[in-house]
């Protein structure tokens, strides 16, 4: 309306806020102390995270939710999410000593609107969120086991898409390992985009999301799975992603809360499941093809990552993993064989300096191969029918 005032959150107000509590055991403020990471603005909303002793998380977890509250207190705050993260996890993400339970961010109350009848409830947002709303295709790339290459490969499969003519974004859903950052060589924080929603950053032509952009690289995260869903979901919903074509998930490895979280929160078009050719990722990679059936997902193909190794000097092959693995496992569960990314050196220090292949080198034969495995992606999706999310009971 005309004259009324839009009160502007500053990171100086929230950091004010902040200097109020003490860490715990410390005669300093938790800002005082180094203990609070970047704050992210986005609107009414504020997100950051503060950080806790493994061993000491649990004594934390009050200072967290009197940081949200003192932040709430703020004019104009809406919503807060903090989080604890850890120097360092001796017992992983899952030990004893993390929060039991993610509690929900705070609220203000929904406003009211007048309708025929007088003041009643808002109305509900989209399902999906209005910034899914011109996304075309989202699908997931997906592993059993960590270590088989699968961020490599959404990075590759994402750029070899665009490099095909689409629009693409890439969404790093790993909340526990996040690699985006460091793949795509992207550093900086998501800035505001108007409202609740905020900007991914881009690399190499594409637009990215990850939890890397929120917190250090080398802090690991103490979250539950109420957490993990939590931070996936925002990141599909408050992201001011525009139209794309294709939104390529890098799902963490595992058939868990992720897996489940984008199934029941999104439309996924299709998975993609990478692999290497040894038995024992295999084993893991048919628990994933059976959890995507199990929730309807279709799988669009296996990719048999690390296949085989040539050599640079004397040009001798080498089976490091075996070879042919993956190739063999989709014919004997009837789903499309994508094809085969060798153990190259030029990959792997291509991705450490965040210099993907399809990038760098769109013209050499491993370019090639991700670019094989693109266009028969894309042409799955182009024959695939529309798909609604599907409704998922949870047994406890």
């Amino acid at each position: 309306m005309p004259g009324m005032e839009i009160m502007v959150i500053t990171r100086d107000a929230v950091t004010a806020a902040l200097e109020t509590l003490k860490a715990p055991g410390s005669a300093q403020s938790i800002v005082a102390a180094g203990l609070v990471s970047e704050i992210v603005i986005a609107g009414a909303r504020v997100y950051f995270a503060i950080t806790a002793p493994a061993d000491r998380a649990a004594a934390f977890e009050p200072v967290r939710k009197a940081a949200e509250e003192a932040v709430m207190a703020l004019e104009g705050v809406e919503v807060v999410r903090a989080s604890l993260t850890a120097e360092r996890a001796p017992g992983g993400p899952g030990s004893s000593d993390a929060p039991s339970r993610r509690p929900p961010p705070y609220r203000r109350p929904a406003r009211r609107a007048a309708g025929p009848g007088g003041p009643g409830p808002a109305a509900a947002p989209p399902r999906h969120g209005a910034s899914l709303a011109n996304v075309s295709h989202i699908i997931a790339v997906a592993s059993g086991k960590g270590g088989v290459g699968k961020s490599t490969t959404a990075v590759n499969l994402a750029l070899a898409l665009k490099a095909d003519g689409l629009a693409v974004g890439i969404l790093d859903a790993d909340i526990y390992g996040p690699s985006m950052p460091r793949l795509l060589g992207i550093r900086g924080r998501p800035e505001p985009a108007g409202g609740r929603q905020i900007k991914p950053l881009e690399g190499h032509g594409v637009a990215v999301m990850s939890m890397g952009f929120l917190v250090d690289e080398d802090t690991p995260m103490i979250w539950r799975g109420p957490m993990v869903i939590s931070a996936i979901t925002q990141m599909l919903r408050e992201v001011e992603w525009g139209r794309l074509d294709v939104m390529v998930v890098d799902m963490p490895p595992g058939t868990g809360d992720a897996q489940l979280t984008m199934a029941q929160q999104v439309p996924l078009a299709g998975a993609v499941i990478v692999s290497t050719p040894q038995d024992l990722a295999l084993i893991d990679a048919r628990k994933g093809l059976a959890m995507f059936a199990k929730v309807e997902v279709p799988v669009l193909g296996i990719v048999e990552n690390m296949s085989t190794f040539i050599c640079p000097h004397c040009g001798g092959q080498s089976d490091i993993f075996g070879h042919g693995g993956a190739r063999a496992e989709a014919e004997r569960l009837g789903v499309p064989f994508l094809g085969e990314i060798p153990l190259e050196m030029a990959i792997r220090t291509g991705s450490d300096e965040g210099r993907p292949v399809v990038a760098v080198d769109p013209q050499g034969l491993h370019a090639a191969a991700y670019g094989e495995i693109a266009r028969k992606v894309r042409a799955a999706l182009e024959g695939a029918p529309a798909r609604a999310a599907p409704r998922i009971v949870v047994e406890e």
